[in-house]
Parts: C-alpha cells; sequence; structure tokens
C-alpha cells in the first residue's frame, strides 16, 4: 500500500498559459518520467453511493469527505490502482492498492469481494465502505496529464487537458472507450501539490499564471455533464 499526505490547490486555465507556465518550470523542476512528448493519459472508474453522496459533499463543501476510484494509465495492463482519498482539514490524504486486473474487473462491474483476498488493511476499510454505503460504479473520466516534480516536499506541478468521461459503459479496461468532452476542449486544470509549504521560485512561477481557483473535482465536473445530459 502507498500512502501520501498533502495539500493540494487547482486552478483553471487555458492551455496558452499551460503551455506559458510549463515553459516557465521546465528549467527548474523535473520532469514526471512518464511525460513523453505529450504527456501521459489517467482514466478513473469513480465510485458513489446510489444518493451520490460524494458527489453532494464536494458540491457543499463538506470539510471531511472521501472519494473512492480505480486507476490505470494503460488499458491493456495486467493491474489498475484502488485509492481512496479523504480531504483532512488543509490536507488530503490518499492511500492506494495494487489490484490484479481480474479483480479490478470484478469491482468495475461492482462485485467487490475480491477485496477480501488483500491483506493489507486498506482493503478491507474500502470493501467495508463500499457495502455499508452501497457504493455503485458511477462515472469513468479520462484526461492528459503533463507533470513536473520536485522531491522536496512531495512536490507536484500538474497540467490536465484534453478532460473527457462517460457513464454509459463503465469497462475501465476497454481500449476503444467511447467518451465525451467535460469541458472546453481549450481549457484544463492546473493541480498544485505539496507537503508542508510550495517552494518559493516554485510559488512564484504559478503566481504569475493567469488562472482562477477550481472548487470542483474532475469527478463532479463530469457527473455535473452527465447530470446535463440526462444520463
Amino acid at each position: 500500500m502507498n500512502e501520501v499526505c498533502r495539500q493540494e490547490k487547482k486552478y483553471w486555465m487555458n492551455l496558452a498559459e499551460m503551455k506559458r507556465l510549463a515553459g516557465a518550470l521546465a528549467p527548474v523542476m523535473l520532469q514526471d518520467k512518464h511525460n513523453g512528448a505529450q504527456g501521459y493519459r489517467i482514466r478513473s472508474l469513480y465510485f458513489d453511493t446510489v444518493n451520490e453522496r460524494d458527489y453532494e459533499e464536494k458540491l457543499n463543501g463538506i470539510e471531511m469527505r472521501r472519494k473512492l476510484r480505480l486507476r490505470l494509465y494503460d488499458p491493456a495492463a495486467d493491474f489498475a490502482m484502488l485509492e481512496i482519498k479523504q480531504k483532512q482539514g488543509p490536507y488530503q490524504k490518499k492511500r492506494s492498492l495494487r489490484l490484479e486486473r481480474a479483480d479490478a474487473e470484478q469491482l468495475a462491474r461492482g462485485r467487490y469481494d475480491s477485496l477480501l483476498r488483500y491483506a493489507e488493511p486498506v482493503a478491507a476499510e474500502i470493501y467495508a465502505l463500499l457495502q455499508m454505503y452501497c457504493y455503485r460504479p458511477k462515472t469513468i473520466v479520462e484526461y492528459r496529464r503533463f507533470a513536473f516534480i520536485a522531491r522536496e516536499n512531495q512536490i507536484r506541478v500538474t497540467f490536465d487537458h484534453d478532460i473527457r468521461s462517460t457513464e454509459a459503459h463503465l469497462d475501465l479496461f476497454d481500449p476503444m472507450l467511447d467518451l465525451y468532452p467535460v469541458v472546453d476542449p481549450f481549457n484544463g486544470v492546473l493541480e498544485v501539490k505539496y507537503n508542508g509549504f510550495l517552494l518559493g521560485y516554485i510559488k512564484e512561477q504559478v503566481n504569475r499564471a493567469n488562472r482562477s481557483e477550481l472548487m470542483v473535482s474532475k469527478y463532479c465536473l463530469a457527473r455535473s455533464a452527465g447530470l446535463r445530459f440526462g444520463i
């Protein structure tokens, strides 16, 4: 199991501003090893209760809240990461558990008993939450990410764009998944994550960017779009 606890800030940015900020950060931060020329794809399947408790709590700004998702970076992979994120004051605590592909496929179908095969305590905790609150697979969100890192204070600055989703077909491993755009394709999301404080030379560059703070998650953006379309 992996665990991180850090602060997270999210901002709207247009693609031109993203390019300028990425160019300013490139000389002072390390690129994520997965970036490649165009960044890398992230696909997540989000779970929520039958009455959409997590979605509503995020919109209402509830201080203590959670998010459950399955995440992968390649539909051909033989595993997926099961993640639970919990808001605790200014910090986001994230715990991750690597699941074999067959077990992840079962979760994507709403069958959770495969979690009982894992010895890690977080597996039992997530299993209990899924069953107790009647969580169901709800939405898949996919986007392209370009990331910079600094080893000090677990700092990550990420640029996410081409954000798309679906609620009609929830096969996380489908390489030809049919997705619709969630936001204007000329806009994206800047995320700044750090533990303790943001180093001054990085903060200076981020503060120069023209952006407005984003108060909702990508899951909420996708779910709101789904509700508008009557899904």
